[in-house]
């Protein structure tokens, strides 16, 4: 079945920490994979799956990411005078690559939060959201296959990846229940970063998420947790625990 989903939520508001000192005058969605900013690799990545409506939610400091995809005149005029044909539809590809959008979260109350403020721009249909922490290969059809599996199940889709049981606690980790497809399963429960060796399952929530938009309703009520951050995760446990609000969660393990 055909996905009809066109838009994509970015949160792209985080400070990088951790890859300071890089991270202290350029925003860590900047940072080069070897010849294009990670950032456009996430966009090229939606458009890929059919979704070219791409809402970035911003923070202080991220013009750069304004900059990056919007027209630099100067610079395409001085390509084209130099006839330096390459590097002007690379220059090109980027600004053309999709309709982007920009929101400031504002506060910094986590990630569920920064989903809440996209509301307005997704309205009423199912969205996307793609963090720029995880870089999915450009061969894996991942994005392509939840969206599948949402116009199929009506449910809201993660994405899962197997680690190592010791690495566990880096992760938010899904309780499963297996489908009749063998990629696919249906999510029982989630903890955030569990504490070692607490969990049996080792299906770690990646950071790609197709989600119906009662999901807003869940992240308004959602109260605070750990640093007064709104997590998704908490939001996600509670519409994968009653199937009722919206159809339950499944995971697409990849």
């Amino acid at each position: 079945m055909a996905s009809l989903i066109t838009k994509a939520v970015i949160p792209a508001a985080g400070l990088g920490t951790r890859f300071l000192p890089a991270t202290k005058a350029m925003p860590k969605e900047m940072l080069p994979v070897v010849d294009k900013p990670a950032i456009q690799y996430v966009v090229e990545e939606a458009v890929a799956a059919g979704l070219r409506d791409v809402l970035m939610i911003t923070g202080r400091n991220k013009s750069a990411l304004e900059n990056h995809f919007d027209r630099v005149g100067e610079l395409e005029a001085t390509l084209l005078q130099k006839g330096d044909s390459d590097r002007l539809r690379k220059v090109n590809f980027s600004t053309d690559l999709a309709e982007v959008h920009y929101l400031r979260q504002g506060d910094p109350l986590g990630l569920g939060h920064a989903v809440l403020r996209a509301r307005m721009h997704v309205g009423n249909e199912p969205f996307a959201v793609l963090l720029g922490d995880d870089l999915i290969d450009e061969r894996d059809p991942l994005l392509t296959r939840m969206l599948q599996v949402q116009a199929e199940r009506n449910a809201s889709i993660i994405a899962l990846l197997e680690v190592e049981p010791a690495m566990a606690n880096h992760y938010g980790i899904a309780t499963v229940e297996p489908t009749d497809a063998e990629d696919l399963v249906r999510i029982t429960g989630l903890v955030e970063k569990p504490a070692e060796g607490t969990q049996p399952f080792n299906l770690a929530i990646i950071g790609r998420y197709v989600l119906r938009p009662e999901v807003f309703d869940v992240l308004e009520r959602t109260r605070p947790g750990k640093g007064g951050e709104i997590q998704l995760t908490d939001a996600l446990q509670e519409l994968a625990s009653d199937e009722s609000i919206a159809g339950g969660v499944y995971g697409v393990v990849f």
